[in-house]
């Protein structure tokens, strides 16, 4: 059985909302393939590996992480002959590392505006297939120490903030909220990405943060997140551009987009 490798570049009162993973995740995949933790390999990769199997190359948006992973390795067991090496990181990095030459066959990312920023041969050849949807949650560690509930509370200077920073999708979904509702955050910190800044929160590193739902469930009960009232919510899309086109890339292309992957993705936490 091979396994998929991954690597990382680098005025209302809500309830809260505590979300586990589902275990329909793995339910969903189980048909295909069982869920697995993917393992840690350089980001560059050569079509053809000295085995003679064919390797398809994905770079990805952080927060898909787990419905990536688990898709990919469902692939992988339904195509023995497929290896498949995803790396994670910001969008606006990756469609930069894309648009700089880096090796990859297929990448999916946040936001428009990281898909805006590939070159324009890639989106002509094969244009972005929108996938899934995240939105933007209140998050707090599960205890609540601060005791945050409403998106006024990240002005108190006792209250520690942490966001993406502002050119990642989750950054510009941050501050496109806080802008909404007229709101200065006492922010301590801004992070690469979306799973970085998570991490900060699950720590104990900050009070509050501005996450996406995805990344709530993630956290496997870690972390509180609190929609945010209609007229402040922002929801992110989410595209895939295929780059190559060999047999095996489009294959995996469609299984990263059919019904049965974005039941995957609704699983994890993401839209629509």
């Amino acid at each position: 059985m091979t396994r998929s490798r991954a690597t990382r570049n680098h005025p209302m009162r809500s309830h809260p909302m505590r979300v586990l993973l589902p275990v329909v995740l793995c339910a969903t995949l189980a048909a295909v393939a069982g869920c697995s933790s993917s393992t840690a390999t350089p980001t560059t990769s050569t079509p053809i590996s000295a085995a003679g199997r064919q390797t398809v190359t994905v770079l990805a948006a952080s927060s898909l992480t787990e419905p990536l992973a688990a898709l990919a390795t469902a692939y992988e067991q339904a195509h023995p002959g497929v290896t498949v090496r995803v790396s994670y990181g910001s969008s606006t990095t990756l469609a930069q590392q894309v648009a700089q030459g880096a090796p990859a066959d297929i990448v999916a990312l946040a936001g428009t505006e990281a898909v805006a920023a590939l070159p324009a041969a890639a989106t002509t050849t094969h244009p972005p297939i929108p996938f899934a949807e995240n939105a933007l949650v209140l998050a707090t560690p599960a205890a609540n120490p601060a005791r945050v509930g409403v998106l006024a509370d990240l002005e108190r200077p006792d209250v520690a903030v942490v966001l993406c920073v502002a050119t990642a999708p989750c950054g510009r979904a941050a501050d496109t909220a806080l802008a909404g509702a007229g709101i200065t955050a006492h922010v301590v910190s801004r992070e690469v990405d979306a799973k970085a800044t998570l991490t900060k929160l699950r720590l104990g590193e900050a009070d509050a943060a501005l996450l996406y739902h995805s990344d709530v469930v993630a956290a496997r009960g870690a972390v509180t997140g609190i929609p945010l009232p209609s007229p402040y919510a922002v929801s992110v899309t989410y595209s895939l551009v295929q780059l190559t086109d060999a047999p095996e890339v489009a294959g995996l292309v469609r299984a990263l987009t059919d019904d049965g992957a974005r039941t995957a993705y609704r699983a994890a936490g993401f839209g629509p």
